[in-house]
């Protein structure tokens, strides 16, 4: 059933199979997870969109984006079919030209230094660090805001929760 969130596998670049807990169904043949704990520990893109067969069609920064793109496939292809029959059907170049407008690309086409596997994902301590931060450089609120939307765990989040993000740290740094 689309939307429904079940356990599914994902195939590593050499055959390794990884076991998904919330694996979310976003079309017929398609899931959109994100990436296990431990994997591709430079990448910010966490969120991935994956054809049944455990293969990672696409990645996206933020969870929305992908699933976006997963519709987007959805109207494209029939995804329930093997993957050795959508190679043969599949313009790899035209598909992700479309991708792009949806801000999903191909897997592994993002890298930042150091292990940023936690993009999209913050705690309290993350709030209270970057509130010190940006009070002390006297920073506003658009200034706060134009930050988080290049780093760090910030920019990894979807749009509800980077908003609330962005309002608590605000607040505790007193940025106008």
């Amino acid at each position: 059933m689309i939307n429904e969130t079940t356990t599914d596998t994902m195939l590593g670049r050499n055959g390794e199979q990884y076991e998904i807990p919330d694996a979310i169904h976003a079309a017929p043949g398609l899931v959109v997870f994100r990436l296990p704990h431990g994997l591709s520990l430079n990448n910010p893109c966490r969120w991935n969109i994956g054809h049944h067969s455990g293969r990672c069609l696409a990645e996206a920064m933020r969870r929305e984006d992908a699933i976006k793109g997963a519709e987007l496939l959805a109207g494209l292809h029939d995804w329930t079919k093997d993957v050795a029959f959508l190679r043969e059907e599949i313009d790899d170049r035209q598909l992700f030209l479309k991708l792009l407008r949806v801000d999903c690309g191909p897997v592994g086409g993002e890298y930042l230094r150091g292990d940023v596997s936690h993009n999209g994902t913050y705690t309290d301590a993350d709030i209270e660090a970057a509130a010190a931060e940006f009070k002390t450089e006297g920073f506003n609120a658009m200034d706060v805001l134009l930050v988080m939307r290049n780093r760090v765990p910030w920019m990894g989040l979807d749009t509800e929760d980077f908003n609330e993000a962005h309002n608590r740290i605000v607040e505790l740094a007193d940025a106008d």
